[in-house]
């Protein structure tokens, strides 16, 4: 290997999904991570992968594959 270049392996792996109708490149590896990357922090909102409702507790160990379709939506007050 040459000199100063690190190995394939020290990179994380990058997928590209689909964040509410906006493509993203992430090295995120679960949903959890997912959204910590795009700001939504401990924000309250309901999540699907792939049209398939996510529960809050089995987003971090839903693993994100290239090419997921990924929903976010924040709960709206009022009536």
């Amino acid at each position: 290997m040459p000199v100063g270049r690190k190995p394939v392996l020290d990179r994380p792996a990058r997928r590209r999904v689909v964040i509410n109708g906006e493509p993203v490149d992430t090295a995120a590896r679960t949903l959890a991570e997912l959204l910590a990357e795009a700001g939504y922090g401990d924000a309250k909102v309901a999540t699907a992968r792939n049209g398939v409702f996510v529960a809050a507790r089995l987003r971090a160990e839903t693993v994100l594959e290239h090419g997921d379709l990924i929903e976010v939506v924040a709960p709206r007050a009022g009536g």
